[in-house]
């Protein structure tokens, strides 16, 4: 199991914590992780885009001009695409753009993420996050202490008075245990995580 350091609000290390190597020591599947990210993006897309075809746009049922003999070239619609107010060639319909993954690829790809922040020494672990008022100074303040600035803080407990003192610091964003994704994981530079949100994640995903 590796170690790492646990440090206070203020930046001070007061411990060490041993990590299971079952969640945050696997080898990273690149592959698995990029199709986790690439998953969660594409469920996203609400897929609700819509244009009409030449079948579908109104009027265009009189020929414009006779085929023959014009000097014009020959036309059957003025709702064809390449006429102004004509339909669109390969319209986009409304779709499903979801990806799939199951149970044991979401874990896996979630589990190399995590363990890829710990190989990079980007995992502090901090012994209670913990604000006695709604104060985005005193937060920001303990993140300049960590030597953080862009990270995602990961709570075992919605303690609003650190959710909505992080809201204000655009580089920050918090998550609890059971909302963490490997998006957000790789998005932010640092992972801040409290003691006991590491030993809920551990007794999930071990």
């Amino acid at each position: 199991m590796s170690k790492v350091s646990v440090y206070n609000m203020k930046g001070s290390e007061v411990g060490e914590i041993e990590l299971n190597d079952a969640v945050f020591g696997v080898e990273v599947n690149t592959n698995l992780v990029h199709k986790a990210v690439v998953s969660q993006l594409a469920n996203k897309r609400q897929g609700t885009q819509s244009a009409k075809t030449r079948s579908e746009v109104s009027g265009g049922g009189k020929k414009p001009w006779k085929q023959k003999g014009t000097g014009h070239a020959r036309q059957g619609s003025t709702r064809s695409p390449q006429w102004t107010g004509g339909g669109v060639v390969f319209a986009p319909k409304p779709r499903d753009y979801s990806i799939k993954l199951n149970k044991k690829e979401k874990q896996l790809a979630l589990k190399s993420a995590l363990t890829s922040r710990v190989q990079e020494n980007k995992f502090i672990v901090v012994d209670e996050i913990k604000l006695d008022s709604i104060k985005t100074k005193n937060f920001a303040e303990a993140l300049t202490s960590l030597k953080v600035n862009k990270a995602l803080v990961i709570l075992n407990e919605n303690d609003q008075n650190v959710v909505l003192s992080a809201k204000n610091i655009p580089t920050v964003k918090t998550a609890l245990t059971n909302t963490i994704n490997v998006f957000d994981i790789l998005k932010y530079d640092t992972i801040v995580i409290d003691k006991a949100a590491v030993a809920t994640i551990e007794e999930v995903y071990a």
